[in-house]
């Protein structure tokens, strides 16, 4: 007598292992965490040149707050995926309240860099800026 081979019961295993892969994908926490690199409050340390002292500032993204003569807004803060060097950027508009010829003229639009403050740096006499955590 010869055996036969049941080709349909293979293809239906196959598909049920494919059917359980894909759904321990969709609904395993670990596989998605984009949105837990996104943070909603942004952590700058503003120094005051003059009296030498530095001042913690945490600013909720998408929310201005006025610290002294500035005017701080931070629009999105991210983590970088490395635990090795990790890396915060957000992206920050400042505008110098003391400056009246220039009110809509931002002192600093762009992104920070927390490793490399240099890149991008913020050019004032009196202040100084730096990126400090993102959470």
């Amino acid at each position: 007598m010869l055996l036969k081979k049941n080709i349909k019961l293979g293809k239906t295993n196959l598909s049920i292992f494919f059917l359980k892969i894909l759904i321990f994908m969709i609904f395993s926490p670990n596989i998605n965490f984009a949105n837990e690199l996104e943070g909603k409050y942004t952590g700058i340390k503003v120094l005051d040149k003059i009296s030498s002292k530095n001042t913690l500032v945490n600013l909720k993204n998408g929310e201005q707050i006025k610290h002294k003569d500035l005017l701080i807004k931070s629009m999105k803060c991210t983590n970088s995926e490395f635990d090795d060097n990790p890396e915060t950027t957000a992206y920050i508009q400042v505008r110098d309240l003391t400056n009246n010829d220039k009110n809509n003229v931002f002192v600093f639009n762009g992104w920070m860099f927390s490793s490399s403050p240099s890149i991008r740096p913020f050019d004032h006499p009196v202040y100084d800026i730096w990126l400090v955590n993102c959470y």
